[in-house]
């Protein structure tokens, strides 16, 4: 590798094959109780966890380290108003011919359609942005890098934070998105992402039979 400015790898963990194991199920069976999450309770999350949660997202690997993703998180009631009406004013476009005979086909065993609620009820709403522009600090405007891969891992980190702390989340899509913009005041150089909304489960929250159909090792995974 070229010079460059390194210190010694010090805070690594490595456990004994036996521990190895025991942790790889562990990790497995609690991400196995993971799901994607329609019926929410407007019951509080604390924002301490919701800030301890984005901070193990900002750990994940991106493109040169510049981190190119913003969190924007809402609370406020009336933001997450106007996000659902902008959302499902999209949606309703979209569920009314715009997908597809095929796209639509294929959620219809999730029962899904154009009615958000879960946008206002849901404590929080996270929309994730993808930045174009930024750089290591705070003030830099260099071109990003594997930006969309970059923020797909953190995301995938914060997902897991997330259910590690007991909570349910939702990813959400509406297209385009370019409203939420405007709503978070982001400027024009990112693209949001998604939306992820955070809460508690609703007591009588239910899953798609569908949702839980997962493809087994054999066919997800080649070994050479």
């Amino acid at each position: 590798m070229r010079d460059h400015e390194a210190s010694p790898l010090t805070d690594f963990v490595s456990y004994p094959e036996p521990e190895m194991k025991a942790r790889a199920r562990a990790f497995h069976e609690s991400l196995k109780r993971r799901h994607t999450i329609r019926y929410f309770s407007d019951k509080p999350v604390p924002k301490a966890v919701i800030e301890t949660c984005l901070m193990a997202a900002g750990t994940a690997p991106n493109g040169a380290n510049h981190q190119p993703w913003h969190f924007a998180v809402i609370g406020d009631p009336e933001m997450k108003r106007r996000i659902r009406a902008a959302a499902e004013e999209e949606e309703r476009v979209f569920y009314g011919g715009k997908a597809g005979d095929e796209w639509l086909d294929a959620l219809e065993p999730l029962g899904t359609d154009d009615e958000k609620p879960f946008l206002e009820i849901a404590p929080w709403l996270i929309v994730i942005f993808a930045q174009r522009k930024g750089g290591v600090t705070e003030l830099e405007r260099r071109k990003n890098y594997y930006v969309n891969e970059s923020v797909g891992i953190a995301t995938g980190f914060l997902i897991a934070a997330l259910h590690e702390s007991g909570l349910g989340t939702l990813t959400h899509t509406p297209n385009p998105m370019t409203f939420l913009n405007k709503i978070c005041e982001r400027p024009e150089t990112e693209k949001a992402f998604l939306i992820l909304v955070v809460g508690h489960p609703a007591a009588d929250a239910t899953i798609p039979h569908h949702a839980k159909i997962k493809k087994p090792l054999s066919v997800i995974s080649s070994w050479f």
